[in-house]
């Protein structure tokens, strides 16, 4: 097989050059429709149609890969050490759900960690699974939640053996890592099944200075969004399997249902390209990002100014690694917020992955170079200046005014039903006591912070008006500026 070859892309511009006349969907034609139209915008959407197609003899099946499909899902097996492959058009949203609904029956149980991504939550509510919740680690410098301990993971397994799936999420949005060599042997001893969402960490284990992946460290079955830190159209992931335990046939129905009939053929061809981009030059392929990120870095550094990075080379007790191609960016002195430093460095022109209320989060692709990294730096020394000079008020939050996570462990299994219960609608700071009927997502990165049948408490409801008093943007919750919060009546 002929790794260096894109099957399935090069299958959608070979019939494009046959120059098709279509009977079929999508309604465009392959960008005919637009393109005696003088709007610039409209040419470009025309020359981004050209490779979407439909399901044709020439073109292969998601759902029933026979052809170019089935190969460059092969190809992505082997490029990144699973046994099968799956492409997603949904986002790693779509793989988490479909291990989730994949593995587990009803009335199943699962252990997952307690700051995981919402799709994740979604998925147990979905299949009714019930779920052992496991406090996460929290790195004292940051005050950010990681992986749970090993040995959190092992008390949950002694207490609920019949545990069918442990659930991880690793990198956290921040790349802050755990290796996970350890977790897979105890959750294999326990016969149960180690799921990991690894939608940050598509390139690890592709370069010596990246953490090891899942699927290396002995995962099942591992998630990754291939658009997020490789080369593929956003929405872009897979699905990668890899030993005996994990039921095949089962992920296989589940996808088929929870996927569109129609998926994109261009996001398709992307997962295609940006695989074939690691096969073709390995390595390499990351050296521009890395070496552009090491210097920023070490900028940042011999500067000693306001603005402070998380060493690459640093770890905790909390994490192993450090994502080398993330940098989390935070004004030392208190004087911005990391929404507000967000807001600065779009000011300048550049636009960052996320803030939260200290850091911001900044996202090196890995062909990012040097002539991208300059304008950052310009940009820092602006903020710099504007630091100095400032006027601005700012709430000036520090690490121990995050209230904590609301489960402890060991704790009895909670099961999200999807049965009504009577709820009304509270000012925010009229809630202490009653059980949040919503959940509570900043966004990005997707973790909630409260779950529905979670007691708001004084920290919790003070966080959350803190969170949006910063700038802050709300998921889940109706009242999006969180003056008002969803509670179950007592």
């Amino acid at each position: 097989m002929n790794r260096s070859h894109a099957p399935l892309f090069e299958a959608l511009v070979q019939h494009y050059e046959t120059e098709p006349v279509g009977f079929h969907v999508p309604g465009h034609g392959y960008g005919h429709i637009y393109e005696q139209e003088q709007n610039k915008a409209m040419n470009w959407l025309s020359g981004m149609m050209k490779l979407d197609v439909t399901e044709l003899s020439s073109t292969d099946d998601l759902h029933h890969p026979e052809a170019s499909i089935a190969e460059a899902q092969r190809l992505a097996a082997q490029c990144f050490g699973a046994d099968e492959t799956f492409f997603l058009v949904g986002g790693s949203t779509s793989g988490n759900l479909a291990m989730i609904l994949g593995v587990c029956e009803p009335g199943d149980l699962m252990i997952v960690q307690r700051n995981v991504h919402k799709s994740v939550l979604n998925g147990l509510k979905l299949a009714g699974v019930r779920a052992v919740i496991v406090t996460p680690r929290m790195d004292e410098e940051t005050g950010l939640p990681t992986t749970p301990s090993l040995e959190s993971i092992e008390q949950a397994l002694k207490l609920y053996p019949e545990a069918k799936a442990v659930m991880l999420t690793n990198p956290n949005y921040y790349g802050m890592t755990a290796n996970l060599t350890s977790y897979a042997e105890l959750i294999h001893g326990y016969n149960s099944m180690l799921l990991v969402d690894e939608a940050h960490g598509a390139h690890y284990g592709l370069h010596s200075s990246f953490p090891e992946s899942a699927i290396q460290a002995g995962a099942d079955a591992v998630v990754q969004s291939t658009h997020k830190t490789l080369s593929a159209l956003t929405m872009g992931a897979m699905l990668h399997l890899k030993g005996d335990r994990i039921p095949r046939e089962s992920i296989k129905e589940v996808l088929a249902a929870i996927q569109s009939s129609s998926p994109s053929f261009p996001i398709m061809a992307s997962l295609d390209v940006a695989r074939v981009m690691v096969d073709r030059y390995g390595a390499a392929w990351f050296e521009p990002g890395i070496a552009s990120v090491q210097a920023f870095r070490s900028w940042i550094e011999q500067e000693e100014g306001a603005l402070k990075v998380l060493p690459a080379n640093q770890s905790s007790e909390a994490y192993d690694n450090l994502d080398p191609l993330r940098v989390v960016l935070w004004d030392r002195t208190g004087t911005v917020t990391g929404f507000e430093l967000q807001k600065l460095l779009e000011e300048q022109g550049c636009w960052a992955e996320m803030a939260d209320i200290k850091h911001v989060v900044l996202v090196w692709g890995c062909r990012t170079g040097d002539d991208t990294r300059l304008k950052l730096q310009a940009a820092c020394k602006q903020i710099e200046h504007i630091i100095r000079n400032s006027s601005i008020k700012s709430v000036r939050v520090s690490t121990s005014s995050y209230p904590g996570i609301g489960f402890s462990t060991p704790q009895k299994p909670v099961e999200w039903s999807r049965k009504k219960r009577e709820q009304l609608r509270l000012p925010l700071e009229e809630s202490e006591g009653y059980e949040v009927a919503e959940m509570v997502v900043p966004y990005p990165p997707g973790i909630p912070i409260l779950y529905p049948g979670e007691a708001l408490t004084k920290e919790m409801i003070g966080y959350i008006s803190t969170l949006a008093e910063t700038g802050a943007k709300f998921q889940g919750a109706v009242d999006s500026r969180m003056q008002t919060i969803a509670v179950y009546s007592r």
